[in-house]
């Protein structure tokens, strides 16, 4: 078939790969950092001018990167709206990221209309800080002549996709962005207007929603654009995750996500109801609290680096000489605690050695995932194995006990760039299927992630053991909180 590209459009930075259409291979990259001025007292700007994502872009490309690739796919950050006028023009920077401003909007909307249960039955999912339904609400609220001039709604992939096709009258998206709006119901695969009413104040012209293996469009030059999707997507479309695997993400905060055959509706606000890159559902499940259990423990420790934490850590045995370590530094949102602190707990003469600590804080980290997974294994998602991503996914101490943790085969693929593969795989099905050589509900086979594959094997048991001294703490500090 030829050549396609994958664009991936991050918070910092844009990553191009071009891959073979046929096997997924990375021929060649590309990459550079948005354009970005550092907002006062550091932290990642919640408003960006979206020209600076095609400054980047345009820059990654450079070199003749894009030459002879004959498609490309587009995925970006989500949780971001590029609000326009009716000329298409910005109306303000597009607003992007975690954005706490947002937060009592959010509680706004869901007194709104009439509580969770009506937002998990609308759209699948209860409004957050950050969602762009929330950033509408505060758009009205906080910027009314703003709000009053917004005639159409995108997000930061479907303003890209447009750019690229030369801005047409037509402007898409995909079931995957389109779910995580707030105001899209992966149950009816519909749009909820009524919904962008009530956070915007008036109604917005949405992006038409087009299948998984349609075209955009082309662009002038004969370049054949796909539908694009959300970077959660198209890193799960990249690595080729299917029904029975779910992903793991070690950041500071911590991510569960797999494979559905149906939607979820959660009153509880702990699942999102996405839609995945395919056709299928994928569920997400976060944490607060991940990686920053394991800096802060280290600090504490007056450790260096999580390196050495980890080497810590395998010097003490599983189970930590009874330490347990409920890591809700944050608070958390799974289970729903957002005002708690964390807990120490089996504190003894024995047990009260620096090795134990590290070796608790692993044990923590990654039982509180398990309390993700278990959320959606309760809710009828299979479980077979656990994709592990994340710098910390690579460290000894992850790696020892994630298998047992977890109860299942655990894979940690190499480092790559997987959010831009799965672009790429995505623009292979679109170019196939406009050709006639693939068919619209099966995508490309493409070579799977080079990874290292564990096993609980005969440490099962003891896993499982740990585990329950993790769950008796929980449930004795915080009752029925799961």
């Amino acid at each position: 078939m030829g050549i396609v590209a994958g664009l991936d459009s991050s918070p910092d930075f844009t990553r191009i790969v071009v891959c073979d259409s046929d096997t997924g291979a990375v021929l060649r990259q590309g990459y550079a950092p948005h354009p970005l001025e550092s907002p006062e007292g550091g932290g990642r700007p919640a408003d960006i001018d979206p020209q600076a994502w095609l400054l980047s872009l345009g820059e990654a490309a450079g070199g003749g990167l894009l030459e002879g690739v004959q498609a490309i796919g587009v995925s970006a950050q989500a949780n971001s709206v590029v609000p326009l006028d009716t000329q298409g023009n910005t109306v303000r920077p597009a607003m992007v990221g975690g954005d706490k401003r947002s937060q009592v909007a959010a509680a706004d909307l869901i007194d709104a209309l009439g509580g969770r249960e009506a937002w998990a039955q609308a759209v699948g999912s209860v409004p957050q800080t950050g969602q762009p339904v929330t950033k509408l609400r505060w758009l009205a609220r906080s910027e009314p002549e703003a709000a009053a001039r917004t005639a159409v709604l995108l997000q930061a992939h479907d303003w890209l996709v447009w750019q690229l096709l030369g801005r047409p009258a037509r402007r898409t998206t995909d079931r995957g962005g389109a779910s995580g709006t707030g105001y899209w119901s992966a149950a009816t695969g519909g749009y909820r207007p009524d919904l962008v009413e009530l956070a915007l104040g008036h109604q917005a012209i949405l992006p038409e929603v087009i299948g998984p293996a349609d075209a955009a469009g082309t662009t002038p030059e004969g370049l054949l654009i796909s539908a694009g999707t959300g970077e959660t997507q198209a890193a799960a479309f990249g690595l080729g995750i299917g029904l029975g695997d779910a992903v793991v993400s070690l950041g500071a905060s911590g991510s569960v996500m797999a494979v559905h055959t149906e939607p979820l509706v959660d009153q509880s606000g702990m699942i999102t109801a996405l839609a995945d890159a395919t056709g299928m559902h994928l569920p997400v499940v976060t944490t607060l609290n991940a990686v920053r259990a394991l800096r802060g423990t280290a600090e504490l420790l007056g450790v260096p680096d999580l390196e050495s934490l980890s080497e810590l850590a395998m010097k003490s045995t599983p189970g930590a000489h009874g330490l347990v370590l409920l890591p809700y530094l944050e608070g958390e949102r799974t289970p729903n605690l957002p005002h708690t602190a964390g807990t120490l707990a089996g504190l003894r003469r024995e047990s009260m050695r620096p090795e134990h600590l590290a070796r608790a804080a692993f044990e923590g980290m990654l039982c509180g995932l398990a309390d993700a997974l278990d959320v959606l294994r309760g809710r009828g998602v299979d479980v077979r194995r656990v994709f592990l991503l994340g710098a910390a996914a690579e460290l000894q101490a992850v790696q020892a006990a994630a298998p047992a943790l977890f109860g299942t085969q655990v894979v940690v693929p190499q480092p790559a760039d997987y959010a831009a593969i799965g672009s790429a795989r995505q623009a292979a099905w679109a170019l196939g299927v406009s050709q006639g050589t693939l068919d619209p509900r099966t995508p490309p086979v493409w070579q799977g992630a080079v990874a290292q594959v564990l096993e609980p094997g005969e440490e099962l048991a003891v896993g499982q053991a740990v585990r329950q001294q993790y769950v008796s703490v929980r449930e004795q500090t915080h009752p029925g909180a799961l």
